[in-house]
């Protein structure tokens, strides 16, 4: 086979830096033609270094001589996310950029025919119409890179028949921090508390969001899309354990399910090799020494995202972007001491309710919805 042409968006985060150690373990197929990240200069140089790459992108336009050497072309801003699918023309786009930017990358992708791995959930959160609709007329694939919906994705391999044969999508939640704090102590939360995630290391953004379980109610959204399946399809169970990391229920009353240790790694690898499977360096599973798998239903009335998420999802048109745009702000707001723990999910609940929900998901209402909720939600949260 040949080796597979790979641009990174977000090379540096926690996904990024994951899908390095996979280029590492499988060189003869994954070849890395393109870097993109936020402000970590040093990183990213280091990076291009080691790889021997000559397409890079960086977000602060300011900095970006310093990447600057003979052979290099490097570019910058939301702009130069989307010239850099442009100029290096890859076989697949890794996106893993928080936030809303990694889209304009994703449709310039697809529109060059590339096949798209998202880590970036916010992308179809937002305008997953959008973006799969545009994915199935070019014939490009579209592939799971967060741990539950790979897990789905590869639970549904070899199923012809769609959604018809599924029940419902289980989307598994480790529950985070918090998921045996009484209810009345979560005014208390600090930031130290919520940072402190119980089986992944992630972003300071992500791991919030999992303390709040607004990265599963995301999550609910972007399977959604992903698998063209209504929301009333789609649950959520809170396993403490992260090892089962999601579930497929099929009309006949079968349940399957993707295992294995939490390392993204899997499911990285997984989306480049797609649609074989590659022996690798990673830890297997040793079943006598996880002792026990727990399941239990989430506290939905204590943690509010899942349901404000659901009702995003059944609605649809803008209020998905709505309750990104929002989230976003309130989670920063929360990361910079300027918002309580639950006023995260009181923030989202009321700029849902404030923002005019527009039943259309075409790309400039959306963005607009974004932007809109974004000034709302900062009036908010007195962020400015």
């Amino acid at each position: 086979m040949m080796r597979k042409r790979v641009l990174i968006l977000g090379s540096t985060g926690s996904i990024g830096t994951s899908a390095l150690i996979v280029a590492r373990q499988i060189p003869d197929r994954m070849e890395i033609v393109g870097l993109a990240a936020g402000t970590r200069v040093e990183d990213l140089e280091a990076q291009a270094q080691e790889f021997g790459v000559d397409f890079l992108c960086l977000a602060n336009e300011s900095r970006r001589s310093e990447l600057a050497k003979a052979g290099r072309t490097v570019f910058a801003g939301a702009e130069g996310l989307v010239e850099i699918v442009e100029a290096t023309k890859p076989d697949l786009v890794l996106v893993a950029i928080v936030g809303v930017e990694g889209l304009r990358p994703t449709l310039k992708a697809i529109e060059l025919g590339c096949d798209v791995a998202v880590a970036s959930k916010e992308i179809l959160v937002m305008a997953g119409e959008v973006v799969m609709n545009a994915a199935r007329e070019k014939g490009v694939n579209i592939l799971p890179v967060d741990s539950e919906h790979n897990a789905i994705f590869q639970c549904l391999e070899g199923h012809q028949g769609g959604s018809d044969e599924v029940r419902r999508l289980i989307v598994t939640a480790s529950g985070g921090p918090f998921r045996t704090l009484p209810a009345e102590k979560l005014i208390d939360v600090k930031l130290e508390d919520a940072l402190k995630h119980p089986t992944w290391e992630m972003g300071q953004k992500i791991t919030i969001d999992s303390a709040t379980l607004f990265n599963k109610g995301l999550e609910m959204i972007e399977a959604r899309w992903l698998f063209d399946i209504p929301m009333s399809k789609v649950d959520v169970v809170v396993h403490p354990q992260s090892i089962v990391h999601s579930m497929v229920e099929f009309i006949d009353g079968s349940v399957l399910a993707q295992l294995s240790t939490t390392d993204m790694c899997f499911p990285i690898q997984y989306a480049v090799v797609w649609p074989q499977r590659l022996r690798n360096e990673l830890k297997p599973l040793d079943f006598p020494s996880l002792a026990k798998l727990e399941f239990e239903a989430p506290r939905e009335a204590d943690f509010p995202a899942l349901g404000l998420a659901r009702e995003a999802g059944e609605r649809g048109g803008t209020l998905p972007a709505v309750l990104n745009a929002a989230n976003e702000i309130a989670n920063e707001a929360f990361r910079k001491r300027a918002l309580s723990f639950p006023g995260i999910w009181d923030v989202v609940e009321k700029t849902m309710r404030k923002v005019d929900h527009i039943d259309s998901q075409e790309l400039d209402v959306v963005v607009n919805a974004d932007l809109e909720a974004r000034k709302i939600a900062r009036e908010f949260t007195k962020l400015g």
